[in-house]
């Protein structure tokens, strides 16, 4: 029993080495990452214990068991190339399955050297997402259109950016959507046209400068207007977006701002696709949850 490989419940402090882990990693997290994904869905993380020692873990985020997001897999450096993390990541396949109601479908951003493992276990590629970096955030003048202005997300009603967050996320997700408009460290502002949101995005710190995520938006024209706007927060560098490839204006408007490919995943789902607005979609949330 001593050599068997204990899968488990996390506790909230082994999140905060997870996220520690995952800094080592490069991937760079937030700085209230850990708090605002135990606070989503608190029974998604999963450790995993050998001979005594927290060697391993992930995330297995149910969204109102209607869709399901597997991220944060990490097996300590020593204990892999051993088959433990091909255990971990099973056994939280078919825990998230056994959350879900039937049907629901799977996603998960995926380093492409792991694309062959997850296809072997049923995922399916859909596209790949780009992380783009600058050192020196620039933000050119955007002209706002007539009846358009970027304000606060504060200002606009929740149920307003729930609905269009749900456009572009393929479930809703408010007690996530709640705690990270409104977290320490960070800015959220919409883009409205004549009243009615067309758009929002959040850029927070993490442990390296700043990330923009989510970049939701009608258009190219309301995405650059929100882009100009985040990125002042984040003037001292350097700024990092991911985005997606499906949605050719995302990629034009990275290229437009000077920014470098760093790092990219692969997005890859078991079931069905979820049908979205990709051409909203110029940043996405995270690559742990989303």
């Amino acid at each position: 029993m001593a050599n068997e490989l204990e899968i488990r419940n996390m506790r909230r402090s082994e999140v905060d080495e997870l996220v520690g882990w995952a800094a080592r990693e490069g991937w760079n997290p937030g700085l209230h990452d850990a708090e605002l994904f135990w606070d989503t869905d608190s029974e998604a993380f999963v450790a995993a214990d050998f001979e005594g020692d927290l060697i391993g873990g992930g995330a297995i985020t149910s969204y109102n068991a209607e869709f399901g997001f597997m991220g944060f897999f990490i097996v300590r450096t020593e204990y892999r190339g051993r088959g433990l993390g091909n255990e971990l990541w099973h056994a939280r396949r078919e825990r998230l399955l056994d959350r879900l109601h039937s049907g629901a479908s799977i996603g998960l951003d995926g380093v492409f050297a792991m694309q062959d493992f997850y296809a072997k276990g049923g995922f399916v590629f859909s596209h790949r997402n780009i992380r783009y970096r600058t050192d020196a955030p620039t933000h050119p003048t955007t002209t706002l259109l007539d009846g358009e202005d970027i304000v606060p997300l504060a200002d606009i009603q929740f149920k307003q950016v729930l609905d269009y967050d749900r456009t572009c996320f393929p479930a809703p997700r408010p007690t996530f959507l709640r705690g990270w408009i409104s977290q320490p460290y960070a800015l959220a502002l919409g883009c409205r046209r004549d009243g009615k949101l067309s758009g929002y995005g959040v850029v927070r710190r993490c442990r390296e400068g700043c990330k923009i995520g989510p970049l939701f938006a009608d258009d190219a024209l309301a995405a650059k207007a929100l882009y100009q706007h985040l990125a002042e927060f984040a003037a001292d560098g350097p700024l990092f977006l991911d985005a997606p490839e499906n949605n050719p204006a995302a990629i034009e408007l990275v290229h437009q701002y000077g920014m470098i490919e760093v790092f990219g995943c692969a997005r890859m789902y078991l079931g069905l696709a979820p049908v979205l607005a990709h051409e909203r979609v110029f940043g996405i949330t995270t690559f742990e949850l989303g």
